[in-house]
């Protein structure tokens, strides 16, 4: 039992996130034909507003809180909160994100599955990814159930050991999962997989953040005389 706890969550980490970065140059590198978002929302716009603001501002909220609360030292928070205050915050503002996050998700897979243009335009990773984030966000807002039991922020704080120590190379990371509960890992692993296909599917797109976007100059567009 301890040799599989360690082959999935102190190698597996490892073999997704090499996978993640070399598999995203040579895409880069060999495919960047490929490097897009491939919208289909010319093929059928009904709903994909709201699915798509839903979804987008869901997960990304979701992606930069568990960045910033899994990888920051409880060090640098104790003196203005304690691990049980992190863990509320995280409960609450992770649970409005992931609500929004799985309906527009949701939204989403369901038109890829039944709208056959859009079905006709996609590939079988297309929904393959957008199936796992679905399963993803949903195993994320299943582990408010028990966290609401010992909100004092003890599984919060092994759980960012274990990220920690796979981030910064500390060894070790696997034995701060031991004991935990089947709902957590199963969700690390679900995750630990995204990251692993990410290179092969449409998610590359986030590597190229339009920064330039929000202080563009506005198109001025005439009509024809």
């Amino acid at each position: 039992m301890n040799y599989l706890n360690t082959l999935l969550f102190g190698l597996y980490p490892y073999l997704a996130g090499s996978v993640f970065l070399i598999g995203s140059l040579l895409r880069f590198d060999h495919g960047q034909y490929g490097w897009k978002t491939g919208s289909s929302q010319m093929l059928s716009s009904k709903h994909m507003r709201l699915a798509s603001n839903l979804f987008h501002i869901g997960i990304i909220t979701i992606f930069f809180g568990h960045l910033v609360g899994l990888l920051t030292p409880h060090w640098v928070y104790a003196p203005f909160m304690s691990a049980g205050t992190k863990q509320v915050i995280a409960i609450v503002v992770g649970g409005i994100a992931g609500v929004m996050c799985l309906v527009g998700g949701a939204m989403l897979f369901h038109r890829r599955l039944t709208n056959a243009r859009v079905r006709a335009s996609s590939s079988p990773m297309d929904t393959l990814i957008i199936g796992l984030l679905v399963v993803q966000v949903t195993l994320g807002l299943a582990t408010i159930i028990p966290a609401l039991g010992h909100l004092d922020g003890g599984v919060m704080l092994r759980l960012a050991h274990w990220a920690q120590s796979i981030v910064f190379f500390q060894g070790g990371a696997a034995a701060h999962l031991e004991g935990i509960g089947w709902i957590y890992k199963l969700h690390i692993l679900v995750g630990l997989t995204i990251v692993l296909v990410f290179p092969f599917t449409r998610l590359v797109h986030v590597w190229s953040v339009p920064l330039g976007y929000v202080t563009r100059r506005y198109q001025i567009v005439r009509r024809r005389a």
